[in-house]
């Protein structure tokens, strides 16, 4: 028995052990994302939490997260719209080198499940389309979404800004096609990824080419982070051909 006890006993201890260091290295990690990503990550973040890591995400406009960012809030990560991640790289909010290209999204319309889809084609068939609805739901430009402020520079790019207007339906943080399956609208209009998950709804396609934007989102280390080498793990992570999957299916471009 005496024989036995000893290698059991030290096995354990070095099972012990590796928990320990286990545990010692995995951490939790504060990400600060787009709320573009929101039904991404609801796939991307078990993938990565796999390997021992938490992640505790806050998902808003990016308007929003750039300003929270700005305003000196603490966090690892980032993952927003690459221009706004260039301009806090200036103020020195991220860490320099670390900032990787993810995907980009297109503003895109969806209708009702089952609803006829418009033509949306040509900037004329979409601004037909836009006064004929009975209301348009588009993320409120004053919340920080660069899909609202984008769209709102259409309307007025297309001469139809008061009418539409009189009749939208401002979103802050909520998937506009939200209001579009409860019956309140019958046009959404958001990034895509944004407009693909919401049930009740069909996308119709992106904006036409001449008023379409197409949003480039990136990652970095934000200089606050105290774990600098396992948010480069998740920027890996993010930029890997697994994730690349999933952002695809999701309806991002990964190719730059």
């Amino acid at each position: 028995m005496k024989g036995i006890r000893f290698p059991l006993l030290s096995a354990l201890a070095i099972f012990a052990f590796a928990l320990q260091s286990n545990s010692a290295f995995a951490a939790e990690l504060k990400v600060l994302s787009s709320l573009a990503f929101t039904d991404a990550w609801s796939h991307l973040k078990p993938q990565f939490e796999a390997r021992g890591h938490k992640l505790n995400l806050v998902l808003e406009p990016s308007g929003r997260i750039a300003k929270r960012v700005s305003d000196g809030e603490a966090a690892n990560a980032i993952l927003n719209t690459t221009s706004s991640i260039d301009a806090l790289s200036k103020d020195g909010k991220i860490v320099a080198g670390t900032s990787r290209y993810v995907a980009s999204s297109a503003v895109g319309i969806s209708v009702r499940k089952g609803a006829p889809k418009p033509d949306i084609s040509t900037p004329e068939a979409l601004k037909r389309v836009l006064l004929s609805a009975k209301a348009v739901a588009y993320s409120d430009p004053a919340g920080g979404g660069a899909s609202g402020i984008h769209f709102a520079k259409v309307l007025q790019q297309l001469g139809i800004a008061d009418q539409v207007n009189a009749k939208a339906k401002l979103g802050r943080g909520v998937p506009n096609g939200e209001a579009v399956a409860r019956g309140e609208a019958d046009i959404a209009v958001q990034q895509i990824p944004e407009l693909l998950p919401v049930a009740g709804t069909e996308l119709v396609g992106p904006l036409p080419q001449e008023v379409q934007k197409i949003t480039s989102f990136s990652a970095a280390v934000l200089a606050t982070s105290k774990n600098q080498e396992v948010v480069l793990a998740l920027i890996e992570f993010l930029t890997s051909p697994q994730a690349a999957a999933v952002l695809k299916a999701g309806g991002f471009e990964v190719a730059r």
